[in-house]
């Protein structure tokens, strides 16, 4: 049975091997997929102990992008790079590296916005349902990093929001918080006129 302890786990752990993959060079983005993945199944135990199944489906979503993007990126561009063969005119196989580093790193960019889209969603509802501020914070700063990496400083910020998204997972309490918590689909909580006894 889905709990919080065990999201708090395979979430912690996940988060901290997509921040390592990304310092290991190619197999870093076997690391990361197989961190995202323990990512995706932690929120799919948040999801189902909130019962709120649009947490692990805007997750999903943007699960499936950035693998997409980490699959595309090392196998476009990775495998490009034997342009530079023997025999080869150096001006071709030069403009056909650079036509591929531009074009890998456009749709990389393109995806990765989308998918942070639907994780800061997915992190906005965690971190109002659990009252964990730091969902909050990951989740923006994933999606203004993704905005700005294009430039490169975005990946600065993405890499801060990788790090808050280890502390976010493990601050995740055992058991559900007490107290009213929002309703699926509610921002935030009841409001205080919902839970006074009507005057007599």
């Amino acid at each position: 049975m889905a709990s919080l302890g065990q999201a708090k786990s395979l979430g912690g752990v996940g988060a901290i091997l997509v921040l390592i993959g990304g310092f290991v060079g190619a197999p870093g983005g076997v690391l990361a997929i197989v961190g995202l993945i323990l990512v995706l199944i932690a929120v799919k135990y948040i999801a189902d102990v909130l019962a709120e199944q649009t947490i692990f489906n805007n997750m999903l979503i943007a699960v499936v992008l950035i693998v997409i993007v980490l699959s595309a990126f090392y196998s476009f561009i990775g495998f490009r790079n034997f342009s530079f063969m023997p025999g080869t005119a150096p001006p071709v196989g030069f403009v056909a590296f650079v036509t591929s580093i531009i074009i890998g790193a456009v749709i990389a960019w393109v995806f990765f916005l989308i998918a942070s889209i639907f994780l800061k969603r997915s992190y906005e509802t965690i971190g109002t349902r659990l009252s964990i501020g730091t969902f909050h914070t990951t989740g923006l700063l994933y999606l203004i990093g993704a905005a700005l990496s294009i430039i490169g400083i975005g990946l600065i910020i993405v890499f801060i929001a990788e790090i808050l998204q280890i502390v976010a997972f493990f601050s995740i309490p055992e058991q559900m918080p007490m107290g009213p918590q929002p309703m699926p689909g509610q921002i935030g909580p009841p409001p205080k006129t919902m839970l006074a006894d009507p005057q007599k």
